[in-house]
């Protein structure tokens, strides 16, 4: 039987960081070095399940990467109908491939992961993840669920999973509604499906945008935020609770939002925000009136990634792109 044809494309990142660099973990610390080939090659398995075509796409750790970069990858992906891997550093994943889902409409597979213990530490992740993640693309469940994660053995949803711990190798979850699916011997076992979200066109995004996310905390009077002007084109703000800010910072936020996109999303990692409960200054109803958009129940971050490409994109109805996120 014919096997399917997975590309891999490699970013960089922890996993594929090189074990002759311990030598000079001490110091200088672990760089991103193996190829994706070399990545490809150290887990023999994967001719098992799929035809592999290696793409060395870039080699940098995941805080270097841009949202250019991002965007670039979407277009080289979309050229090729073939399900596709990503591999990269953790530090970002929820936002590359939250911001894939956004510019890909496809449905072929797209699958991003990684690794959280590099190759010179005992247990490393990576060549299991790498094999999951190929598992994944080849099945047919994947097809039309949108961009997934692939980590420990498990597959998540691009929209809802998040990086919940700094070294464990089950860092990435999603609590909002849990895995959708599970590696079970080669097998990919699916718990539940999402539909694929509405996508921006990668080819059409020819503006640079600036997006701060700010986080709001106890007594913020939003004064810094005053000192961005005209610096910003939109702005995402992880709000207290269900979607509110102090009233100072409400004042301040009504005259950007006359001005530029402003959308909450909350601080506490899951649950939407409220729409019609708290009608106090700085509520979530007050908010509203002053012309600021809600994200839904979706992270801030994922929420500033949306807004980066929509403005990119040229879009002007800001709300209808949130809509999916309610």
């Amino acid at each position: 039987m014919k096997l399917p044809v997975v590309r891999v494309f490699a970013l960089g990142g922890t996993i594929a960081t090189a074990a002759r660099a311990a030598k000079r973990r001490d110091a200088a610390g672990l760089v991103p070095s193996l190829s994706a080939d070399a990545l490809v090659d150290a887990v023999p398995s994967l001719s098992d399940v799929a035809r592999i075509e290696a793409v060395q796409f870039r080699q940098v750790p995941s805080p270097h990467l841009t949202t250019g970069d991002i965007v670039d990858l979407a277009c080289a992906i979309a050229a090729n109908p073939a399900a596709t891997v990503v591999t990269q550093g953790t530090d970002t994943i929820e936002e590359t491939a939250f911001a894939l889902e956004c510019l890909l409409a496809r449905d072929a597979p797209v699958v991003v992961t990684g690794a959280m213990r590099n190759p010179t530490l005992p247990g490393a992740d990576g060549p299991a993840n790498l094999l999951a993640a190929v598992q994944a693309a080849v099945d047919a469940g994947s097809a039309g669920s949108g961009v997934l994660v692939a980590f420990n053995d498990e597959i998540h949803a691009a929209r809802f999973v998040v990086k919940g711990n700094t070294a464990l190798p089950s860092a990435f979850a999603s609590p909002q509604c849990g895995r959708l699916a599970q590696v079970v011997e080669g097998r990919i076992c699916w718990f539940q499906r999402v539909d694929r979200l509405p996508a921006l066109d990668p080819a059409k995004l020819e503006r640079s945008v600036r997006v701060p996310l700010w986080t709001v905390t106890l007594g913020d009077d939003g004064e810094l935020l005053e000192t961005l002007g005209e610096r910003i084109d939109g702005l995402v703000v992880a709000t207290m609770g269900g979607g509110h800010v102090p009233p100072p910072m409400a004042c301040v936020l009504g005259k950007l939002a006359a001005r530029i996109p402003v959308v909450l999303a909350s601080r506490a990692g899951t649950g939407p925000l409220l729409r019609a409960t708290y009608g106090y200054a700085g509520g979530e109803i007050d908010l509203a009136s002053r012309g600021m958009t809600s994200a839904g129940w979706l992270a801030p971050n994922k929420a500033r990634m949306l807004l980066q490409l929509a403005l990119m994109a040229g879009e002007s109805d800001i709300p209808r792109l949130f809509e999916p996120f309610f």
